[in-house]
């Protein structure tokens, strides 16, 4: 599935979705999305380079500033699932991404929209980054650019 005005290859991570990740009754819980989402992430920033534990021993974390998650058909006990994820243009302080979870071929489970920013933490507090630092701004544009 391509987005619209995209043209370049996801980020993909491939789920099976087990117990510890369903209700009672076998549906995949919703908190669930969230962590998948974020070992997404994780998983893509060590391919271009950036450990995410690394960047945390530097006091630079990447919270969620907004996420919006748009659930279309269930996922269950068993479901292997296909998560693409895109990178989209920075805005601002806010850098977006965009994955789908796609299940049985390619039928679209859910889409998610999330916003991240980059933050220092050091003995002054936490501080909003505007500038980052050269490492991450030229892996944040590799991340743009697709898997490879």
């Amino acid at each position: 599935m391509v987005f619209k005005g995209e043209q370049l290859k996801p980020w993909v991570l491939k789920k099976i979705v087990l117990p510890q990740h369903t209700d009672h009754a076998g549906v995949m819980w919703h908190g669930s999305y969230f962590n998948w989402l974020e070992e997404g992430r994780i998983n893509a920033l060590s391919k271009v380079g950036l450990s995410y534990a690394e960047l945390s021993k530097q006091g630079l974390e990447i919270p969620v500033f907004h996420l919006q998650i748009k659930y279309i058909s269930p996922l269950y006990h068993g479901d292997e699932v296909l998560m693409e994820s895109r990178v989209l243009t920075k805005k601002g302080i806010r850098w977006p991404w965009k994955t789908i979870f796609l299940k049985d071929q390619n039928q679209l489970s859910a889409e998610a929209n999330i916003e991240l920013v980059l933050v220092k933490r050091d003995q002054k507090g936490i501080r909003l980054l505007r500038n980052y630092p050269q490492k991450i701004e030229v892996a944040f544009s590799n991340l743009q650019k697709g898997s490879s």
